[in-house]
């Protein structure tokens, strides 16, 4: 697959990533555009993206499958709340179906792409691991390789780590031959790696694992298979039995939502009773009642009470700290307390990035993204033919995903019936609209990285939005020509 040469003729699009997103849209083009060209290129040397980066024990999703699974390919798992190898079968399973492997270039680290007017044109350079270089071209192109920084992940900057003679791991650097049986693990966070990383460890050999948290995380347990699918799979079609589900799904998901944002008292009172069903004597409102409202972070989803379990089977334990230093043999707290360990996992947050690093530039002017505005969700103002993916932060990634490249593909249409080259938003300066603060969600990395993140306005079409259900009916109903977005015909390039 590798030994592919870069394609010399213009492209009708160049996706970057092959995980979810970049998959996404690779399928919708092959179906709703077969006549387009489009080359897939990933840093990586097997598709995947973040279900292939992540390797710590336990990973799976936080969304149920049916949401997180594609539109037009069903979630077949009998478990909604999928590991990490159960996706990357189902990546597989989609990528043999739609003949996708034959337009992936893996290995091809993105390192710049430059928008040339003069010929409507993308010119986008690669590197391999040995510092090969190699060029493409192409009409429009989609960034697809979500917001993680694959490189370097949030580093807290805890004093006295060269002390420790253990081990210290970060989640996204996980090693392969990582041994934890009968050892004391410490795991540093409260979001859903560190939910997801205790139980697996302590359920499967450690000798005992510590969450050391500085602030609780509201916490949700759901049975890892979905009832209602099941039922409905006895009776109807897969392919219907999917489709109710994820509509099912999407609704609750979408009601829990604005229940929390407003009534969040009541909210609270629901997970709390339901964290004292599971922990019975083990609960402690001081480790498990966080300091905001649910929904002001994402939930933290605990399929079938695994972390519960632990506790309540005294192999794993959470204690509310702040951490003074590390030391030779562990931790300690600033209230005085010490934590031994044998391991540390440090699964404090990631990095966020935008456009995978990337150089963009437009004309030889470099892009700052965080000066842009969204357009539709997926577009970027004075940018021309360029879309990317950021997910939503209230559902599923995918849902985003899905109507992005509907959109995508009814754009490519109406371009294709006026003989355009080029469509961009058009924001002529003095006329950028009010920002509207989207990223008001309290967790780490949203608020260490959102002045990377385009710009929003009060409504569309300048807008990330965050009503998927309102979203999928804007996206496949409006307007293409909005009188916004600017088209260029060929006949308009300049010679």
């Amino acid at each position: 697959m590798n030994a592919h040469t870069p394609i010399e003729e213009c492209l009708d699009m160049i996706i970057v990533g092959a995980g979810i997103s970049g998959i996404g849209m690779a399928v919708h083009m092959k179906r709703e555009c077969p006549d387009k060209s489009f080359v897939m290129l990933d840093r990586r040397e097997r598709l995947g993206g973040t279900w292939d980066l992540f390797r710590y024990p336990g990973i799976r999703s936080d969304s149920d499958m049916h949401t997180l699974g594609f539109s037009f390919e069903p979630w077949t798992h009998e478990k909604s709340i999928a590991d990490g190898p159960s996706i990357l079968e189902y990546l597989d399973r989609i990528t043999d179906k739609y003949e996708l492997n034959q337009t992936m270039r893996l290995g091809q680290k993105v390192i710049s792409a430059d928008w040339d007017s003069k010929t409507a044109t993308w010119t986008v350079v690669t590197e391999t691991a040995d510092g090969k270089h190699s060029r493409y071209k192409g009409r429009f192109l989609f960034l697809g390789a979500g917001y993680y920084d694959y490189d370097d992940p949030y580093d807290a900057g805890f004093a006295g780590r060269d002390k420790f003679k253990g081990q210290i791991v970060h989640p996204q650097f996980w090693p392969g031959d990582m041994d934890f049986q009968g050892k004391k693990v410490v795991v540093i966070g409260s979001g859903a790696t560190a939910v997801t990383i205790v139980p697996a460890m302590a359920l499967n050999g450690a000798g005992h694992v510590t969450m050391l948290q500085r602030t609780p995380t509201w916490m949700v347990s759901r049975p890892a298979r979905d009832g209602f699918n099941k039922l409905l799979r006895r009776f109807l079609p897969e392919k219907l039995a999917y489709a109710l589900t994820r509509a099912k799904n999407i609704f609750m998901q979408d009601l829990m939502f604005k229940r929390a944002r407003g009534a969040p008292e009541k909210v609270k009172d629901y997970l709390t009773a339901q964290l004292k069903a599971h922990l019975g004597d083990n609960y402690s409102a001081a480790d498990f009642t966080p300091p905001y409202d649910p929904w002001d972070q994402r939930l933290c989803l605990v399929p079938d009470a695994d972390f519960f379990s632990a506790i309540n089977q005294g192999k794993a334990s959470v204690v509310t700290d702040q951490i003074d230093s590390f030391d030779a043999k562990g931790i300690k707290l600033k209230s005085g307390k010490h934590l031994d360990a044998d391991i540390i996992v440090t699964a404090t947050g990631l990095r966020m990035t935008f456009a995978g690093k990337i150089n963009v530039a437009v004309d030889g002017k470099p892009v700052d993204f965080g000066q842009t505005y969204f357009y539709r969700n997926c577009m970027f103002s004075n940018v021309p033919n360029m879309a990317g993916v950021f997910g939503y932060l209230n559902a599923s990634w995918t849902l985003r995903v899905d109507i992005i490249a509907e959109y995508l593909t009814r754009l490519f249409k109406q371009m294709d019936a006026i003989g355009a080259v080029a469509a961009t938003p058009a924001m002529a300066p003095g006329e950028e609209p009010e920002v509207d603060d989207i990223f008001d969600f309290s967790s780490g990395y949203i608020q260490r990285g959102k002045h990377l993140m385009p710009r929003n306005a009060h409504a569309l079409p300048w807008r990330l939005n965050q009503e998927y259900r309102k979203d999928r009916i804007d996206m496949r109903q409006a307007p293409i020509d909005d009188g916004v977005l600017h088209f260029t015909r060929a006949r308009e390039l300049v010679n």
